[in-house]
């Protein structure tokens, strides 16, 4: 199947970038190198092209009614200009999607979804819509939307040189409607790797101006074009999960640290699946490994504490900043205490690694 292209797949190559197949995106994994884009973005600033993602309008007197009951987090006191992240689970409790919910105005929402579950939570969100009949529209804005991620902690700078908006009154998990280098653009102080910054939507149409204005007004503060790879790296180090890898439809948010964005004294769909789960005191649960002996523990090595199976690797990779080899794991609920001493499967070598709290990385303020 021929890959689909972001807005920006001809600026990718014209920077040499090494270009892959994430989900069925012709997408930049790396533009030089995985660590030092990694850096750049710690140090400095990363711009990453997040095009591939989804965004769906939702609009009409009972959109809140019905998001209420596909997501779990309690909507009702989010305020216009504030950004929400959410689950959207499935009749038996597993994850379709985490995502998050900007509302735009009164009766008006824009959810921000993953590329690669995008389809299955429009399908789903439309056919409870429908099967309830809510008066409320769905509209998917997703090719017509070009997103930008400019993070790193001197994003702030970079971007208050193309805007009019007072980003320093603009809190985390908030957004402003305002223009970038005179394009209307959406401005949302959020990301996903750790670092203060910026998620930017605007027209797809004009989304290589504004990746063009960035690189210029970044060019002497440290900026850099950033690819997956350092998105990967960045996300893990700050015990963020990865849609696919370390959760799916067969994943409960209460056995990923994802019970903080459950309301149980709502209904929502999923909800007896989630409250059974969590009642049960079985199953699993996802962890920070921290490698202690040679090797990175890679998706589907096992898990060993004194010789038995305990649990399976879900993401693991060399963390730039620690300098030290760190993944997550899904284990068995009643093992793996901080510090417990297990073993990786590392083909047929067990390799040393504890069990240690998420997230691995977390930035001063």
């Amino acid at each position: 199947m021929k890959m689909k292209k972001t807005p920006l797949y001809e600026k990718h190559v014209a920077l040499n970038a090494k270009i892959i197949d994430f989900g069925g995106w012709a997408m930049p994994v790396q533009y030089t190198n995985v660590i030092d884009e990694h850096r750049a973005t710690r140090g400095f600033a990363g711009l990453f092209d997040i095009c591939h993602m989804g965004e769906i309008e939702v609009k009409g007197p009972q959109a809140l009614d019905l998001l209420q009951l596909v997501l779990t987090r309690n909507l009702a006191d989010q305020t216009v200009g504030q950004v929400k992240l959410s689950a959207l689970l499935n009749e038996e409790g597993g994850i379709i999607d985490d995502l998050t919910v900007y509302k735009m105005a009164k009766d008006s929402y824009m959810l921000v979804t993953n590329a690669t579950p995008k389809d299955r939570d429009w399908q789903w969100i439309k056919s409870i819509q429908q099967a309830k009949k809510f008066d409320c529209s769905l509209k998917d804005l997703s090719d017509a939307t070009g997103k930008l991620d400019l993070q790193g902690p001197r994003s702030e700078e970079i971007l208050q040189k193309l805007t009019e908006a007072d980003l320093k009154t603009l809190r985390f998990y908030h957004f402003c409607e305002s223009r970038v280098t005179g394009f209307p653009a959406i401005i949302s102080r959020s990301g996903y790797t750790g670092e203060d910054g910026f998620e930017i939507y605007a027209a797809a149409d004009v989304i290589n101006n504004i990746w063009d204005s960035f690189m210029h007004a970044g060019e002497h503060l440290g900026l850099k074009p950033a690819g997956l790879g350092a998105r990967d790296t960045l996300r893990l180090e700050a015990g963020m999960m990865l849609n696919g890898q370390d959760m799916d439809e067969s994943v409960s948010p209460m056995e990923v640290p994802y019970s903080w964005i459950v309301d149980v004294n709502k209904e929502f769909i999923g909800k007896t699946a989630v409250l059974a789960k969590k009642n049960s005191g079985k199953g699993k649960k996802l962890v920070g490994i921290e490698m202690t002996g040679r090797g990175i523990a890679r998706h589907g090595y096992k898990v060993l504490h004194g010789g038995k199976e305990i649990g399976v690797v879900t993401s693991g990779t060399f963390s730039p900043t620690l300098n030290k080899a760190i993944g997550m794991a899904f284990i068995d609920i009643d093992s793996g205490a901080p510090d417990t001493q297990v073993e990786i499967a590392i083909r047929d070598t067990m390799v040393p690694a504890r069990i240690v709290k998420l997230p691995f990385y977390k930035r001063s303020k």
